[in-house]
């Protein structure tokens, strides 16, 4: 009977253990293994010395140093994909390589091969993930970890990729949102400068060589005209550029970034969207933690990391302190002026009942479906609005220019008569 060699992680001493066993197939010895109380992190026949020449090849095959930034549905996907080859029971190394040969040759390929080499050696996945912040971050790697440790690394990758997933899903509502407003107005602007730069002027020359009596309208529609193709209209648009710039640095200060993101959750219509956003964002971060088994105040601290609103990011500070000091979580909460009394209540009760984790992931569903009816009446609201301010902006220039035209075909109507 063949002999494999294999590493596991002991639950009940916490440690990596390498020993061997026979068994007549490898799957045999993973099942063994299990049997055991240990978590396989690799099984391999003993006679497959290259075993690991041949995974580091494959891993260094998999590219060099690469630039780029790797695409969070990437890691979302991988995340499924290990979720799913883990609860099947294949060890994790050979998880890993499997995985690190489906990706195509760029940085993630390149990252994902060193984290399998660094396995294969003995190191955590988490251990090895850390070494690559920029692809795994904080919030993924101690979900990882906390998996090892409780010997249940397919469940917890399972709920990281559904985070993800629904973390992703929330994401693409938002700038959704936000995006077709600001690209319909950019567009139109675009239009409308065009129609005031280079078509207006040329109605004002045609109703200069005419000698037309202009009607006030348009008198100013060619005043506005060229103020927008002066050096006035430049400075102006200037202005807008450095304002913008300006916002985004003063959006880097902890003070200019709190105004900011207060300001922006109190405007109208946009706000509520990134309000409820937001909510949803850090009751889901810090459910998937607590239910994963990490400690609370570890969780809030990766969660603070993770939540890019500052007015947020201090009600969650605010939480910590709170609790480090053994008082509630919800008076906090109610303090920062950003959770809704029924959040704040839901909170309350959970923390109450000891189920505070599934209060917490039930908040994050009902505000993931506030969020997808907020946005789906800011769109049936804009659309209207939208349409009706171009069709005013371009019928208010219809009409400027032509009101002239229509008292000149008069004028030489009444003189042919």
């Amino acid at each position: 009977m063949p002999v494999f060699q294999f590493k596991a992680h002991d639950k009940r001493s916490n440690k990596e253990i390498s020993d061997s066993i026979e068994a007549s197939s490898q799957m045999e010895a993973i099942a063994a293994i299990k049997r055991q109380g240990l978590l396989p992190i690799e099984v391999k026949e003993a006679k497959a010395k290259t075993g690991k020449s041949q995974a580091g090849g494959a891993a260094r095959a998999g590219g060099g140093f690469s630039f780029g930034r790797v695409k969070p549905k990437i890691v979302t996907l991988f995340t499924r994909q290990l979720s799913t080859l883990q609860d099947a029971g294949l060890p994790i190394v050979q998880s890993l390589q499997i995985l690190t040969d489906m990706q195509r040759p760029g940085k993630f390929k390149s990252s994902l091969g060193g984290v399998t080499e660094e396995v294969q050696s003995g190191t955590m996945l988490s251990d090895a993930m850390s070494r690559f912040p920029k692809i795994w971050d904080k919030l993924y790697t101690n979900l990882v970890k906390a998996g090892e440790t409780a010997g249940a690394l397919d469940v917890i990758l399972r709920r990281l990729a559904e985070f993800r997933e629904k973390a992703e899903r929330l994401k693409k509502k938002v700038i959704g949102a936000l995006v077709y407003p600001a690209a319909v107005m950019t567009i139109a602007g675009a239009i409308l400068t065009f129609i005031m730069v280079f078509i207006v002027p040329k109605f004002e020359q045609i109703f200069k060589e005419l000698g037309v009596q202009l009607p006030g309208v348009t008198i100013a529609l060619i005043d506005f005209s060229n103020f927008i193709g002066s050096w006035w209209g430049a400075s102006l648009l200037l202005a807008l550029i450095l304002a913008i710039i300006g916002i985004k640095m003063l959006r880097q200060t902890e003070k200019g970034g709190n105004f900011i993101d207060r300001v922006m959750m109190k405007t109208p219509v946009f706000g509520n969207i990134i309000k409820k956003s937001s909510v949803a964002r850090f009751t889901r971060t810090l459910g998937t933690l607590v239910t994963s088994g990490v400690g609370f105040l570890d969780a809030l601290d990766i969660t603070k990391s993770a939540t890019p609103n500052i007015v947020v990011r201090n009600a969650i500070q605010a939480v910590r302190d709170s609790v480090k000091e053994g008082e509630t979580i919800n008076e906090p909460l109610r303090r920062s002026g950003v959770f809704d009394d029924i959040v704040v209540n839901m909170i309350k009760v959970g923390e109450e009942t000891g189920e505070l984790d599934k209060m917490l992931i039930k908040i994050a569903d009902n505000y993931d479906e506030e969020v997808d009816s907020a946005v789906a009446a800011m769109m049936s609201l804009l659309e209207p609005l939208l349409i009706v301010f171009m069709g005013g902006a371009v019928g208010f220039i219809v009409i400027a220019l032509f009101m002239p035209l229509i008292k000149l075909i008069e004028q030489l109507g009444a003189q042919a008569s």
